[in-house]
């Protein structure tokens, strides 16, 4: 007498490994969008941290003098009122005059002293992408009473990170600005390709 054996083997049909597959492809997608959404907002409120800090250093820094003059980066640098994440040193080097201050795009900040008698300092920005420099250039900067803010320039950078062309410059009473006049100063071409200087007292 003959025994057959039958083979009782069960698993997932094509079409059901497609289905599993295609609802992976979905929620990947939407994980990567949401992730890069949360990234550029954390970017632009790390910005507008960046400048409020800077601005503060700066004032504590030179609280009992007339004015900014000798502001530049490497005093900064110097007198350690930059915060240790926004530093890149050259290569092999320790000397505070070869160290950048970056921006968390990866653009140059520059800061100088200017205006009659070295009143004013400016915080400059460079390397910003387009989206980042509408969002940063339309808050809310002349609600901030008693900030000291007089101006915002924004423009096109010239080489990309770290020289700009001439800026287009709004008084403080002109802000916050619209969006569409944002967006016509923030055109650089490029990734990172825009400058925002602010002007302070």
């Amino acid at each position: 007498m003959t025994i057959l054996y039958k083979n009782e083997q069960s698993g997932r049909s094509m079409v059901e490994m497609l289905g599993v597959l295609a609802i992976i492809g979905v929620l990947s997608i939407g994980g990567i969008s949401g992730y890069s959404k949360a990234m550029a907002k954390y970017r632009i409120n790390k910005t507008l941290d960046q400048i409020s800090t800077l601005v503060m250093n700066i004032r504590t820094l030179y609280a009992s003098a007339v004015n900014y003059s000798g502001l530049n980066n490497g005093v900064a640098v110097q007198m350690g009122i930059i915060p240790r994440d926004m530093l890149q040193a050259a290569r092999g080097s320790t000397v505070a005059s070869d160290i950048t201050i970056i921006n968390v795009y990866g653009g140059q900040i520059k800061l100088t002293a200017g205006g009659t008698d070295d009143r004013n300092f400016y915080v400059t920005y460079s390397g910003l992408p387009m989206e980042a420099c509408v969002s940063i250039a339309t808050a809310d900067w002349g609600s901030q009473a008693g900030s000291g803010l007089q101006s915002i320039g924004i423009g096109a950078s010239k080489s990309g990170k770290d020289e700009s062309d001439s800026l287009t410059t709004h008084e403080i009473d002109t802000l916050p600005l619209s969006l569409s006049v944002a967006a016509a100063n923030c055109s650089g071409s490029g990734d990172n390709g825009n400058t925002i200087k602010w002007t302070y007292y």
